[in-house]
């Protein structure tokens, strides 16, 4: 009798211990875009986090390819998700490596792109692909340049006039100031000699590919795809504006890729599709309206893909000193607003700042803000006072381990070989690289990138904040005993109401939390880099720092005397 009672709390011992485990079976599900969030098959709000997966695909050293080879792209999807805690990468491919030749596409180009995406599905990391191009194409530029792009192939760049973008001091004016650039890009969105059709048809039959090629689960991983990076007109047509441009050329090129994905059994991902590149951005003599606001509604097979970098932190001259506590706010709430009122989801899928060179000081400081803007619609001042908001998703630019380390013959010039940085337009943007010995490194304070968040909420979201302590704490908690409690130590809260999902919350530890306080109305545990919290219907709250001398029952009374007083 004794020895059948052991074994019963053996077996109840181990399926105790056992239990949390089936909580990594809840993050494979397909994702949809419902009521503005992204969710998942268990009805969990999802916010994506990550990285662009690389700067390589811009180059001609790797042949259009993220990674040098496969384990390349193995040791950065675990170096990745050890690292940071990410659990989304944007990864890049381009249309020149697709279709070098007009009508024949590269399959052997695409079973390496397919084969070095699945070093992130198999670890559980979720893609959306990205059909990269800046400047429309390399091929327009001459071998002695100062800049290049990336993009389209040798053949759909023939014939422009000699590219020169005179005085320019940043990469990104050619877009507006050489002649060829812009020629060729009005071009592509006027369809001229059917370059359009080619690019649409060469991409159709690379989503067949890449679907043909994963497997069931491995698709279910697979969010949606970005048609084309940072659309611009090149030019606009007489009388029209640049909101009128995205309406009447860049909205009907979306429903047409729309229609190329849905052929190509793509019908359950959404399009993760990009306004007037120029739309947000903060130098005020080079920003454009846009932002789809001619657009009537995208809906839940779109999602509303914004890019945002601070031009005037990255110009050294136009803002001199540091970012600050809510200097992004507005933007983001921008974004937030624009998603909302064309009734779909969010991402800002590039953003971040030079980690080297005369601006990288600025650095923590930009990473910092852009995460706060991401996070909450208020600034830590006055968060505690006005929390509401969604969390937004995005994907920092970029995470290349080829940083520092490349061999790109600029323009295919034997005399101009970029070994520096991305080896991109002089870019020093990758938050990882290797040291001495390979061993990827981050180029950043991890305690910017490694952060909380919350990485799937079973119901929805009501607000949520992460101090994370680096460069300065921007938080002003108004409750004395939560803040004798917390101390000097990075902390998070979440608010949200709870539905009847068997899964549970998830928040993502960083490095400084993985054996965190929680003081919450749900249930807490921990598992690794995931704080698991499981509650019943209605409001709840969880506040994640690090153990400390505080009176734990007074913070708690606090809290919940604020998170239902709002």
């Amino acid at each position: 009798m004794r020895r059948a009672i052991l074994a019963v709390l053996f077996l109840l011992s181990f399926l105790s211990l056992t239990t949390p485990v089936q909580a990594e079976t809840y993050d494979g599900t397909e994702l949809r875009v419902s009521n503005g969030v992204f969710r998942d098959e268990h009805n969990r709000e999802v916010v994506l986090r990550g990285f662009n997966v690389s700067g390589t695909a811009k180059l001609a050293e790797n042949r259009g390819l993220p990674f040098a080879t496969t384990q390349d792209a193995r040791k950065s999807a675990q170096a990745m998700k050890q690292l940071t805690g990410a659990n989304t990468v944007r990864f890049l491919l381009t249309w020149a490596w697709i279709e070098p030749q007009r009508n024949q596409i590269d399959h052997t180009y695409l079973e390496n792109v397919t084969a070095q995406l699945r070093q992130f599905t198999d670890e559980g990391i979720r893609v959306y692909l990205d059909f990269h191009q800046d400047l429309y194409s390399r091929h327009l530029f001459n071998k002695d340049s100062w800049y290049t792009g990336d993009g389209a192939p040798a053949w759909a760049a023939s014939g422009y006039p000699k590219e020169s973008c005179g005085i320019c001091v940043h990469w990104g004016q050619n877009m507006k100031n050489n002649n060829a650039v812009t020629a060729a890009t009005y071009d592509f969105w006027h369809n001229r000699n059917g370059v359009q059709d080619s690019f649409v048809n060469a991409a159709g039959e690379a989503l067949k590919h890449v679907k043909n090629a994963l497997s069931a689960n491995e698709f279910k991983l697979v969010v949606g795809v970005d048609p084309l990076n940072e659309p611009y007109a090149g030019k606009y047509d007489a009388g029209q504006t640049s909101v009128m441009w995205e309406r009447d050329l860049l909205m009907p090129f979306y429903q047409r890729f729309r229609s190329k994905m849905d052929e190509a059994g793509w019908n359950s991902k959404a399009a993760f599709v990009e306004p007037l590149v120029f739309w947000n951005q903060n130098v005020e003599f080079f920003a454009e309206p846009g932002g789809l606001t001619l657009v009537e509604t995208l809906g839940e097979r779109f999602v509303f893909n914004s890019h945002f970098y601070d031009g005037k932190a990255q110009s050294g001259i136009l803002m001199p000193g540091k970012a600050a506590d809510g200097q992004y706010t507005q933007a983001f709430n921008t974004i937030r607003d624009r998603a909302k009122a064309l009734n779909t989801a969010a991402i800002v899928s590039e953003f971040g700042h030079p980690v080297s060179g005369f601006t990288s000081d600025k650095t923590p400081s930009v990473l910092k803000a852009i995460y706060q803007g991401l996070d909450s619609t208020a600034p830590g001042a006055r968060w505690w006072s006005a929390p509401k908001g969604t969390v937004v998703s995005g994907s920092q630019w970029h995470w290349d381990t080829n940083y520092g380390r490349h061999r790109e013959l600029m323009n295919d010039n034997p005399n101009k070989v970029k070994t520096d940085g991305d080896a991109m337009n002089d870019e020093h943007f990758s938050a990882v690289k290797l040291d001495a010995n390979n061993n990827p490194v981050l180029t950043v304070d991890r305690a910017v990138v490694d952060r909380v968040y919350p990485r799937a909420v079973a119901g929805t979201t009501l607000a949520f904040t992460y101090e994370d302590r680096a460069y300065q704490s921007w938080q002003q908690i108004p409750l004395p005993n939560v803040r004798a409690l917390v101390g000097n130590a990075p902390f998070a809260v979440l608010v949200w109401d709870a539905n009847d999902s068997a899964a549970p919350t998830e928040l993502h530890l960083p490095a400084a939390l993985r054996s965190p306080l929680v003081i919450s109305s749900a249930q807490s545990a921990v598992q690794g880099d995931k704080l698991l919290l499981n509650a019943t219907s209605g409001r709840q709250f969880a506040l994640v720092t690090a153990p400390g001398n505080g009176n734990v029952a007074a913070a708690e009374a606090e809290i919940r005397q604020w998170y239902v007083s709002w």
